[in-house]
C-alpha cells in the first residue's frame, strides 16, 4: 500500500464498509486513495449484514421485476431513475465481485437465491448461510489490498471537514493511537460512513454507527434529504439485557411465523403477504401486538422448519443465540424491532455528488432516494457495490488529480474545534458522555420511534434542544461522537415533525394516512435551511 505524502492524497475516502473499499478500488485506478476508518477496518455495518444482497439473476427473474419490488416497497417514493440504475447495474457488480474472490452459496453447483419481505422472486444472494456481508467485505479488503495505491488507515476518527475557497478540501481526524487531531487535504472526499443506528436506544447497527458522516456534512452546510425515514428491522432478538442482535428477515423467508405472546399468528390480519410484507408493515404490526397484548416482545416461531436445515443455513444466528440458551430450532425466539437503517442522509445526484463542491457520498450516508419511505430488503448492499462505484467514476471526471491545498484550508465548520495537544484521558468526562448520549437515545426511541404523534415529535424537537455540550479543550472521541449523534437526531426529529402524513417507514397517528393530494415528495433541510419539500 501506499502512503499518503505530506497531508495531501488525491482521493479521501471516510469509511471502510462495502461502499467505501469499492469507491477506493474504483479510484485506485487514477490516483492515490486514503481511507480513514473509525475503529477496526471489519467494525462497519456490513460486517453485520446477514440476510444477503439482492439481484436479478435467477432463472426465474427479471431486472424489471426487482425495479417494480423495489418501487412498491419504497411507498411512492423512490427515486425511479435511481432505482432504475441499481437494478440495471448490479447484475455486472455481482459478477465483478465473484471474479474478485467472493464465494456465494450454491446449490447443485448453482447460486443459490433465497426470498425476502416484499420481494415477488427468491433473489437474494447469500455468503456461509447468514454471514453475506462479513464474506462480500473480506472479498472487497483483500482486493484492496493489493492494490498499491490505496493506503487504510484504521483508528482514525473523522472530525470535521476541511473547506477552501467554496469547496470541500479535506477533513481533520483523530488519530485514535495518539489522541491527536491531524490534517489531511485532498482533491474530493467521499462520505461512506454507513448508518447512525446508535441515535436510537435500541438498534441493531455496530457502536460505530452514529451518523458520523451526515453530521459533518450537516455541519458544513450540506443538505439531508428525508431523515425522517428510519427503518425499524422487526425482528431483533430480545434478550433485556443484551445489545440487540439482528435476527435476519431470511427465516420469515424461509416459513418462520411471527406469533404474539398469546402464540397467535398475527401478520395475515395485517397484510396478504404475512410475514413477508414490507418491513414497514410488519415492525408496526409487530408494536401493535405488544401493545394489544401488553407485552415486551413477540415471538419468532422456526420449529416448523427442518431443524437441520435451520441450522445449516443460519449457522451464526443459531450459534448467537444458543449462548442464550435458545435452540431456534426447539424454542420461540423473543423479538422485537430495533432501529436498523437510515433511509435518508446526505442530499446527493445519482453520481454522489452532495450539495458541496467535491464533497460526494455513498452507501447508506447518502440519500439518492434509491430506497424510497422503505428500503426493499437486502438492496443496501447493492446499492453499496453499484453507487459506491458511481461516485468513485464522478470524483475522477469531475475532480481528477489536484495540487495540494494551500494550508489556510479551514473547518467546514468551527464550532468546538479544539487544539491539536494530546488528550487525557479523562474518565468523568466521558461518562457525562455517555449520560447525555444515553438521555439522547431514550428521546428519539420513545418519541420519534415506530409510531409518532405530532405533540410528542415537540416535545421531543425541545428536549433535545435544550440539550447543551460543553467542548473540551482538547480533542476527545467521546465528545465527537456524542455531538454527532444529538445532531442527527434533532434533524431526524425536526424532519419527522414537518412531514404530516404516513408513509413507509413515517408512521404518524395523528396523520395515519398519505397525502393523496399531492405528489410524494422527498424533505431537505440544511445547517441554515428549515425542512422543506420538493
Amino acid at each position: 500500500m501506499q502512503k499518503a505524502k505530506d497531508g495531501h492524497v488525491d482521493f479521501l475516502v471516510l469509511g471502510s464498509g462495502i461502499a467505501g473499499i469499492r469507491a477506493a478500488i474504483e479510484l485506485a485506478r487514477h490516483g492515490c486513495v486514503l481511507v480513514l476508518t473509525k475503529g477496526e477496518i471489519f467494525e462497519s455495518s456490513t460486517e453485520h449484514a446477514q440476510g444477503g444482497i439482492a439481484v436479478a439473476l435467477a432463472e426465474d427473474d427479471e431486472v424489471h421485476l426487482h425495479f417494480d419490488d423495489t418501487l412498491r416497497a419504497g411507498d411512492g417514493l423512490c427515486r425511479e431513475e435511481a432505482v432504475r440504475i441499481l437494478v440495471e447495474e448490479g447484475p455486472q457488480a455481482i459478477h465483478e465481485l465473484i471474479e474478485w474472490g467472493m464465494h456465494f452459496d450454491k446449490n447443485g453447483g448453482k447460486l443459490a437465491f433465497t426470498r425476502e419481505g416484499a420481494h415477488s422472486r427468491s433473489r437474494v444472494l447469500h455468503s456461509q448461510g447468514d454471514s453475506t456481508g462479513a464474506g462480500i467485505l473480506r472479498a472487497l479488503v483483500a482486493k484492496a489490498k493489493k492494490l498499491r495505491r490505496i493506503e487504510i488507515r484504521p483508528h482514525s476518527y473523522a472530525v470535521d471537514l476541511l473547506a477552501d475557497s467554496g469547496r470541500i478540501a479535506g477533513v481533520f481526524y483523530l488519530d485514535e493511537t495518539t489522541q491527536s487531531l491531524k490534517e489531511i487535504r485532498a482533491g474530493s472526499v467521499l462520505l461512506a460512513t454507513g448508518g447512525l443506528g446508535q441515535v436510537y436506544k435500541e438498534t441493531t447497527n455496530p457502536p460505530v454507527a452514529c451518523g458520523d458522516g451526515v453530521a459533518m456534512a450537516y455541519r458544513a452546510g450540506a443538505y439531508l434529504s428525508d431523515m425522517e425515514f428510519i427503518q425499524f428491522h422487526p425482528t431483533a432478538l430480545y434478550i433485556q439485557s443484551a445489545p440487540r442482535f439482528l435476527l435476519s428477515e431470511a427465516l420469515r423467508g424461509e416459513g418462520g411465523l411471527l406469533r404474539n405472546i398469546e402464540l397467535e399468528r398475527f401478520m395475515p390480519r395485517y397484510h396478504e403477504a404475512g410475514e413477508l410484507a414490507p418491513r414497514d408493515i410488519v415492525s408496526r404490526a409487530l408494536v401493535m401486538e405488544m401493545l394489544r397484548c401488553r407485552s415486551e416482545f413477540n415471538y419468532l416461531d422456526l420449529t416448523g422448519l427442518d431443524a437441520e436445515r435451520v441450522m445449516k443455513r443460519f449457522p451464526k444466528i443459531y450459534s448467537t443465540c444458543l449462548a442464550f440458551n435458545i435452540d431456534i430450532t426447539l424454542d420461540l425466539i423473543p423479538v422485537r424491532p430495533a432501529a436498523h437503517y437510515a433511509m435518508g442522509g446526505v442530499a446527493t445526484d445519482l453520481e454522489g455528488a452532495t450539495t458541496l463542491e467535491g464533497l460526494y457520498a455513498a452507501g447508506e450516508a447518502a440519500a439518492t432516494g434509491v430506497h424510497g419511505a422503505n428500503r426493499l430488503a437486502s438492496n443496501s448492499l447493492l446499492e453499496g457495490l453499484v453507487y459506491g462505484a458511481r461516485a468513485a467514476r464522478a470524483m475522477v471526471e469531475k475532480h481528477g488529480f489536484s495540487d495540494p491545498l494551500p494550508s489556510q484550508a479551514s473547518f467546514a465548520s468551527a464550532k468546538h474545534i479544539p487544539n491539536h495537544a494530546p488528550a487525557p484521558r479523562t474518565v468523568i468526562a466521558a461518562a457525562e458522555l455517555e449520560r447525555a448520549a444515553c438521555h439522547i437515545r431514550t428521546i428519539l426511541w420513545e418519541k420519534v420511534g415506530i409510531i409518532r404523534e405530532g405533540n410528542e415529535l415537540s416535545e421531543a424537537i425541545q428536549k433535545l434542544d435544550a440539550i447543551e455540550l460543553s467542548s473540551p479543550k482538547t480533542p476527545a472521541q467521546p465528545f465527537y461522537q456524542t455531538r454527532n449523534i444529538l445532531e442527527v437526531a434533532r434533524v431526524i426529529a425536526r424532519s419527522a415533525g414537518e412531514r404530516k402524513e404516513s408513509r413507509g417507514a413515517h408512521y404518524r397517528s395523528d396523520f395515519p394516512l398519505k397525502d393523496e393530494l399531492e405528489p410524494a415528495r422527498h424533505s431537505y433541510l440544511s445547517r441554515t435551511k428549515p425542512v422543506s419539500f420538493a
